[in-house]
């Protein structure tokens, strides 16, 4: 019977045929779902890598899974299937909602072996880190595209600081669905719902030369300066845009995460993974 928070039976058997099997000579691999399950633990409680439960193995053998499989892109594979499954049976619902929240990251995140280009100029590896330091510490903002059930399609990170509006094209080249059996992968949303952060005439620009439909509010300023020009006034959907709220509660649901609610992870990328992971327990648990 699984622990609390560790992988379900359901779940299990759905990535199980999806993991690298140990083709390689010498001792075999520690079993997978052990590992894995002890990547969730260490997510959801936000402790050190070190502080592994004993039940999990060696807490290096954890690690250097968690790194390799990283590094060969499996969590984007494992998340990969769970959102081309999904859309073939039409359970994705293509009304998009975007957002972004900051996380607090711990004063030893800052702690990451630099390369060459960052020893030289120190603000540099704190962008490459996605790392923002203000008056409150330092911070990374989250950016989050999910389907109209509140699933998440894409995660983007940035330093704290980065304004929500100037990483929407990067959010919508983030989102790839997969086809089953051939075809392109489904990019293209239906319709994207956005709050007053994005209310810019280049992301108007960017949604209409891309054909998206949006339901994006005006700002005060924005509304004064039309009702002094003539023409209709701004088309806008309370009702529409009342779904939005789908994506704060994908939001909060990451945020049940320790792990992910306060950054721990020095490298931008592996906190990039440890978002994916969390990501893929929203597809298979939903």
């Amino acid at each position: 019977m699984a622990r609390r928070g560790e992988l379900t039976y359901q779940a299990w058997e759905k990535i199980a045929p999806l993991l690298p099997n140990n083709n390689r000579p010498g001792k075999p691999w520690k079993d997978h779902r052990t590992v894995i399950n002890s990547i969730l633990w260490k997510l959801r409680t936000g402790a050190p890598w070190r502080d592994l439960p004993e039940r999990y193995g060696p807490w290096k053998t954890c690690y250097d899974r968690f790194v390799r499989w990283r590094k060969d892109g499996t969590w984007e594979r494992l998340l990969a299937h769970e959102q081309t499954h999904s859309d073939a049976v039409s359970d994705v619902e293509w009304v998009v909602s975007v957002d972004t929240t900051i996380v607090r990251a711990h004063q030893h995140t800052a702690g990451a072996k630099r390369a060459g280009a960052d020893r030289k100029k120190g603000n540099q590896y704190f962008q490459n880190e996605a790392l923002g330091k203000s008056r409150g510490g330092l911070t990374t903002k989250i950016h989050l595209a999910c389907d109209g059930k509140g699933r998440p399609l894409a995660v983007l990170l940035t330093p704290g600081q980065r304004h929500d509006s100037t990483q929407l094209e990067t959010l919508l080249e983030a989102i790839r669905v997969p086809r089953q059996g051939r075809g392109r992968p489904r990019k293209r949303p239906d319709r994207l719902i956005a709050d007053r952060g994005y209310s810019y005439p280049g992301c108007r620009r960017l949604l209409k030369r891309r054909g998206i439909a949006h339901t994006i509010p005006e700002r005060i300023d924005q509304r004064m300066r039309r009702s002094q020009l003539p023409g209709r006034p701004l088309s806008f959907d309370q009702e529409l845009y009342a779904r939005r709220n789908v994506v704060e509660r994908c939001i909060n649901r990451l945020k049940q995460w320790r792990g992910i609610a306060t950054r721990y992870e020095k490298k931008a990328v592996n906190f990039h993974a440890v978002l994916l992971i969390a990501c893929l327990m929203i597809w298979l648990n939903s």
